[in-house]
């Protein structure tokens, strides 16, 4: 199956810019479309930030994070990065990277619509 790594996190200021990285392993990279997810405690909802698909890297951002955060993908090297800027207190979470093969919908925004899953990074920002 599909492995994926999450990197990156960090204990930042309010307004700061992070990167996290998803490094992916087995699976076909190209033939998968990436998301990330942020949970705020344990045990509770894995909220949508971001999606990424393949054809045309269509994006999904929710509604929170629009105009702050930007998702990437290096084919090459089968990383996905999530660029997050303008940190707020309400962004920290445990960040976790999802894929799921493409099928042709590139708006698939809820938790269960994904079949790998990274075990997270924690991302706290203090205001």
């Amino acid at each position: 199956q599909v492995t994926l790594v999450e990197s990156g996190g960090d204990l930042v200021q309010a307004g700061d810019t992070l990167r996290l990285s998803c490094s992916a392993s087995g699976g076909t990279f190209l033939a998968l479309m990436f998301a990330w997810f942020r949970q705020a405690a344990p045990g509770g909802e894995r909220m949508f930030v971001a999606s990424i698909t393949r054809p045309t890297l269509a994006q999904y951002y929710g509604d929170s994070v629009k105009g702050r955060f930007t998702i990437s993908r290096d084919n090459a090297n089968n990383k996905v990065y999530l660029e997050m800027n303008s940190l707020k207190p309400e962004d920290t979470a445990v960040y976790l990277c999802a894929a799921r093969y493409y099928s042709g919908n590139s708006r698939v925004l809820q938790q269960e619509e994904y079949d790998y899953w990274g075990q997270g990074t924690q991302v706290t920002v203090s205001s």
